[in-house]
């Protein structure tokens, strides 16, 4: 009956299952896996029954075990099911078991606190019983401090009232040692009654303090001034104001300065009188007499009263510093007034003059007394003035020499408080200055120019080739000395003027020296009056009725030296640029500019090799008018290459080594020369192989054979007559490939049979890729085909054509015939300048 009632609590059970499955969350999955693992397909989350069903039966013939497998299912399924009852059943008294322990944990608990509470009853008695025992001892701590405070307070009050006393009696006596010390102390104590200042007899006390140093202050004063009455007597009492100075440095800070401002202009009285406006000893030329002055006047003060006055004080600066603020002043007002006197030689000289002795002082004065509070100072030399001083005694150079107008700087690794101290108002100056260089480069460039109108352009002497002008270099050198001097004067609005300055010069140079020497190439026509518009655009000028004067060897030579001392200009000017930036103000950076005068040295460049070009074309240009003139319809047999090439390529030799020898030095505008010519030269081929007409077959394979020619001499053209093989740069080797071989396809069409016209024309697209009408017209007349055999061509090529090729190649002819215009004019206008 037992087993009975269990199956049919398995069957409530499988029913319940299949009614509703248990999905747990990955979490739980994941943790039931880690602590029971199991390899069982049964107990995979994504066990899906159909699949294990056909692993346990993957064939019909596997399907005569079932029943077998059903009952180990069967079996399984109970195993498991007694396990789950098993576990069931013992968690029965679990429950029970863990109440049990919670109530006994509940307990001890409240055992604990019991314990806690009665601790803490006990630590407030002990600490009201500790209160009790040391409420005594507190009151007579207390006691004490206060007894201790009363104490200090009263040995402070008699001290404080002694020392008034006392002070009040040796400040009538004058016994300023013992003034210096007690009023220190005395200072000291009365800082301790600060908080008691409310107390009438303590205000009265501090009132009566400061009244003593008031009188003091004033007594000083007097006692100095008494002193110095009659300077022509020497000091008695030098003793008794040395003690006084000790007193000022206890006193407050405007005493101190209400001193050394009297006895500074006490010092310097004498120089104010002797270097009045009016008189003769106060311009420019005698402006040595001035330092001169201050020098024997620090001296004196060191022997006399260098003694007198504490070292910290620092009087000797404080003087040496005050005549420079008067100098700068007074320099200032007469230069002002006197503008028209001045002279650059005697501005650069005072200039000189004056930061000699800015650079003396700075190696003198350590400039404390101008540098913030604080701020760190250099060493100082003492015995600078007296070292100096006989020197300056001796004389006065002449200010009108030429080796006294070089300036120097003063300090320049440490910028010094002293720099500019008086050289400052030279500089509102400094145009006169400017003005002067300007006129000296005028007057430079105009040397240069009469120095090559007489001696023309240098002469190589060395192996490098393209010599650079002389007075290329002199001009930069003397840029380099004007630059310097004036950054020395100042770093503000003159030097950037004198940048100005040099950027004139800088474009007169080019125009004058460099493209205003170029050679003009010169077209002699003996009959041009005979020539009409029509005839020169057709052949061109330089045809059979003209003749163009090439360059000379001297002429060419002048161009590549032109060319090479404008590469100079533009690198040096570059560099200039830099210095002047790196010497002028960092708010006037930005104005410093040479971009246009560079720029400009870049256009002298274009044009010298634009010349070189022009001239080595001139020189080819009767080969490829040969070249026309040949009647090529009646050649029968292709033999060697033609005259004509043999001509240009004679030419090309002979002009390529000494112009590649000239810009020995400018290697990279040589191949600029280069690229330019052939950029030049075969659109100039292919315009005269057009001209040719009409051509055989035969004479198109001589022709062929003259551009291969060609295109081999023009590959090879940088390293022509060069004792060392480079190889020709790409960009060069690309232009020569691309061009020649456009002249040799053009060949290749007109040697192809023009029947049937239609393979003529798909020829003609293949070959060429060129859509203009205007070209494929130039090809029917070189095969020399009847008018109306063209225009049938022509018909068929523009059907081939795109629609938007034909618009572009209508817009093409449109521009070339307004080029055409412009063309005609330009011819015009220089036919009636030749003439």
């Amino acid at each position: 009956m037992a087993n009975i009632i269990e199956d049919d609590e398995v069957d409530v059970i499988e029913d319940d299952y299949m009614n509703s499955i248990i999905n747990l969350p990955p979490e739980v999955q994941q943790a039931i896996q880690q602590v029971l693992p199991s390899n069982d397909p049964l107990d995979s989350p994504d066990f899906n029954a159909v699949e294990y069903i056909n692993t346990l039966f993957p064939t019909e013939q596997s399907l005569a075990n079932i029943d077998e497998v059903i009952n180990k299912m069967k079996t399984k399924i109970y195993r498991l099911d007694d396990n789950i009852r098993t576990v069931v059943r013992g968690q029965t008294n679990a429950g029970q078991d863990g109440r049990e322990a919670l109530g006994e944990a509940q307990k001890a608990i409240q055992e604990l606190f019991k314990r806690i509470k009665d601790i803490k009853e006990k630590a407030n008695k002990s600490e009201e019983m500790v209160k009790e025992i040391t409420r005594d001892i507190k009151q007579l701590d207390h006691a004490k401090r206060h007894l201790t405070a009363s104490i200090t307070t009263l040995n402070h009050l008699h001290m404080l009232v002694g020392g008034v006393d006392t002070l009040e009696s040796l400040t009538r006596r004058r016994q300023y040692a013992d003034v210096a010390n007690l009023l220190q102390g005395v200072v000291n104590v009365l800082e301790h009654f600060n908080k008691y200042m409310t107390i009438p007899q303590i205000r009265q006390l501090a009132d009566k303090v400061k009244k003593i140093q008031g009188e003091l202050g004033v007594q000083i004063l007097s006692d100095f001034e008494e002193a110095f009455a009659n300077a022509s007597k020497p000091i008695g009492n030098q003793k008794q104001l040395t003690e006084a100075c000790l007193v000022v440095n206890v006193l407050e800070p405007k005493v101190k300065k209400d001193l050394l401002k009297w006895f500074v202009k006490l010092q310097l009285s004498e120089y104010l009188h002797l270097f009045q406006e009016n008189q003769d000893i106060a311009w420019l030329d005698k402006i040595d007499r001035r330092y001169a002055w201050i020098k024997r006047a620090l001296v004196e003060y060191e022997e006399k009263y260098g003694r007198m006055f504490p070292a910290e004080w620092q009087v000797s600066e404080r003087i040496c510093v005050e005549f420079c603020n008067i100098t700068r002043d007074e320099l200032s007002k007469l230069m002002q007034k006197r503008s028209t006197e001045i002279e650059v030689k005697l501005l650069l000289f005072s200039i000189q003059r004056t930061t000699n002795f800015e650079t003396l002082i700075t190696k003198r004065f350590s400039g404390t007394t101008l540098l913030p509070p604080g701020e760190a100072t250099s060493p100082v030399d003492v015995n600078v003035l007296e070292e100096t001083k006989e020197d300056e005694d001796a004389g006065v150079d002449n200010p009108f020499e030429e080796g006294q107008i070089e300036v120097k700087t003063a300090m320049k690794a440490q910028q010094s408080p002293f720099q500019g101290i008086i050289s400052g108002c030279f500089e509102s100056h400094l145009h006169i200055y400017i003005q002067s260089q300007d006129q000296n480069l005028s007057e430079l460039i105009e040397r240069f120019v009469a120095d090559f109108k007489t001696n023309g352009p240098p002469r190589v002497e060395s192996e490098q080739g393209g010599a650079i002008f002389p007075s290329c270099a002199d001009l930069f050198v003397y840029y380099k000395k004007c630059m310097v001097q004036c950054s020395q004067l100042s770093t503000g609005t003159p030097l950037l003027s004198l940048t100005s300055t040099f950027q004139k010069y800088l474009r007169i140079y080019a125009m004058r020296l460099l493209s205003g020497t170029l050679p003009k190439a010169v077209v002699n026509t003996p009959s041009v009056s005979s020539l009409n518009i029509s005839t020169l655009l057709k052949e061109g000028l330089k045809d059979s009725s003209t003749e163009v004067t090439r360059f000379t060897s001297k002429e060419q030579f002048l161009v590549c030296s032109i060319l090479c001392t404008a590469e100079y200009c533009l690198e040096t000017t570059q560099q200039l640029e830099g210095k002047l930036r790196e010497k002028i103000n960092t708010d006037l950076r930005d104005k410093v500019d040479l971009t246009n005068e560079v720029d400009l040295f870049h256009n002298v460049i274009a044009n010298c090799i634009h010349l070189l070009v022009q001239d080595l074309e001139a020189l080819c240009e009767p080969a490829l008018t040969a070249m026309n003139k040949v009647n090529w319809s009646v050649v029968e047999a292709v033999g060697d290459q033609s005259s004509y090439v043999t001509a240009v390529t004679s030419h090309i030799k002979q002009v390529l080594p000494n112009i590649r020898d000239n810009l020995a030095s400018a290697r990279k505008y040589f191949t600029q020369f280069c690229i330019k010519f052939v950029n030049s030269f075969i659109p100039q081929f292919v315009n005269h192989l057009y001209r040719c007409k009409p051509i055989s077959t035969v004479g198109a394979e001589q022709l062929l054979l003259d551009t291969h020619s060609l295109k081999t001499v023009l590959l090879d053209l940088p390293s022509i007559g060069s004792q060392v093989a480079r190889k020709a740069p790409a960009s060069f080797t690309k232009i020569v490939v691309k061009g020649m071989t456009k002249a040799e396809m053009i060949l290749k069409v007109v040697m192809s049979p023009a029947d049937p016209i239609q393979a003529f024309v798909d020829n003609y697209l293949k070959l060429l890729d060129d859509t203009d009408t205007s070209n494929f017209q130039k090809v029917l007349e070189m095969k020399g085909l009847k008018r109306s055999d063209q225009n049938m061509m022509l018909e068929l090529f523009k059907t081939r054509l795109p629609s938007q090729t034909t618009t572009g190649r209508g817009q093409h002819g449109a521009t070339a015939a307004r080029e055409e215009t412009s063309r005609i004019k330009r011819l015009e206008k220089l036919i009636k300048k030749k003439l």
